[in-house]
């Protein structure tokens, strides 16, 4: 790992969290009972922006299931920082960061919404794009795509 002064405590502060660098962006991947933990300090170091909170489904991939991914951003520092964490499938529960970026509330509901991660502490985890009543998380890669039946009329005959 590089050399990085703005991250320095913080990688000091966080010595078991696995750091590394992809195309000039600071990765790292954390513990998931440390990520608001991680999250506060790099907010305290400068990354005063969450760009994106998402999720990876790993299905019969990995041993762990999904992966949370957290973008911030130093717009002070010009830097991005991408924090991992893995989530596994039998207790799909992770901490919110909506205490730490206030943004971070819609996307988090989205990832419960669609992949079915909890986010605990969050202040209004409820579905945000399927209906109320929908039952599964669409962008599980164990959920059924359905299908939906086509007919084809007649097509003219050309001469």
């Amino acid at each position: 790992m590089p050399e990085n002064p703005v991250l320095e405590p913080v990688m000091e502060r966080f010595p078991d969290a696995r750091w590394g660098v992809s195309d000039r962006e600071t990765l790292v991947d954390v513990d998931r009972y440390q990520l608001a933990d991680l999250a506060t300090a790099c907010r305290d170091a400068g990354f005063e922006m969450c760009v994106d909170i998402t999720a990876v489904d790993f299905y019969r991939k990995r041993r762990t299931r999904f992966q949370v991914v957290v973008n911030l951003l130093s717009h002070q520092h010009r830097q991005r920082l991408r924090i991992t964490t893995g989530v596994p499938a039998n207790d799909p529960v992770v901490p919110s960061l909506s205490s730490v970026y206030p943004g971070a509330g819609f996307p988090e509901r989205e990832v419960y919404d669609l992949f079915g991660i909890t986010f605990e502490g969050h202040p209004d985890l409820t579905r945000i794009l399927m209906p109320d009543d929908w039952e599964g998380h669409p962008l599980r890669k164990d959920y059924s795509v359905g299908s939906v039946p086509v007919r084809f009329k007649d097509s003219p005959q050309v001469v």
